[in-house]
């Protein structure tokens, strides 16, 4: 199944949250929160924030 998540208003450049987010496309959702979690990003918070809202 695909979804899609929109997450507006964030402080986090497009080019440095597309890094993160090519990191975990096409993964299952805890495999990307693993990742999202040992990643030293500032845009991998914001990314897991998200997925965890979305998996609600």
């Amino acid at each position: 199944m695909e979804a899609r998540a929109v997450l507006r208003y964030v402080r986090v450049a497009p080019r440095k949250a597309r890094l993160v987010i090519d990191l975990i496309r096409g993964k299952n959702a805890q495999e990307a929160i693993a990742i999202l979690t040992h990643l030293p990003r500032s845009a991998a918070k914001v990314v897991k924030k998200l997925l965890h809202c979305k998996g609600c």
